[in-house]
């Protein structure tokens, strides 16, 4: 039993992946991942989506570069959510893979990230699962309290280095005492 399916067009398109990897391992989430290309190998896609459906899986990751049909080759085969990854290329510096990615046609949609933010399509994969998933649930909750706790430490840091300099500048200003 699987809860997410990841596909990627190419081997090269593992380093941007890598990041979903992570954040669907640290969830505790189970996930399939392939290379399966929706132009040299369309029929493999096909056969890893229905798989993947069969064996339980409620959502799918696409990261692909270049033309990147591929997130909407599988939506065109499943009901699943169909996350999308734009991933750079040299060419056009993945303007061409944004671009296939967000602009499905009416009835086969493709939700999409960033260019190579991977991390963010399991992400929002993990979110989808928490409709459903409690436990899922609960540690998308504590993933986003520990985000804030990070940011607050960051700002008290940058509060102790800068406010009291600035509290001085600001009283020295001859332009504050009119």
């Amino acid at each position: 039993m699987i809860d997410v399916l990841m596909l990627m067009g190419s081997d090269s398109d593992l380093e941007f992946m890598e990041a979903a990897i992570h954040e669907l391992d640290a969830a505790g989430v189970p996930y399939a991942m392939h290379v399966a290309s929706a132009h040299r190998t369309p029929h493999r896609v096909e056969q890893l989506v229905k798989d993947a459906e069969r064996d339980g899986a409620k959502v799918i990751i696409a990261g692909a570069g270049g033309a990147a049909h591929l997130a909407g080759v599988i939506a065109s085969h499943s009901m699943l959510p169909v996350i999308g990854v734009p991933l750079p290329t040299l060419g056009l510096g993945g303007f061409d893979a944004l671009l296939a990615t967000v602009q499905m046609p009416r009835g086969v949609p493709v939700a999409t990230v960033g260019l190579g933010n991977a991390g963010n399509a399991a992400l929002l994969a993990l979110q989808i699962l928490a409709l459903s998933d409690t436990r899922v649930r609960e540690y998308m909750l504590g993933a986003r309290a520990s985000m804030r706790e990070k940011v607050i430490a960051k700002d008290e840091k940058l509060q102790a280095r800068f406010v009291a300099k600035s509290d001085f500048v600001a009283k020295s200003d001859p332009a504050n005492h009119k």
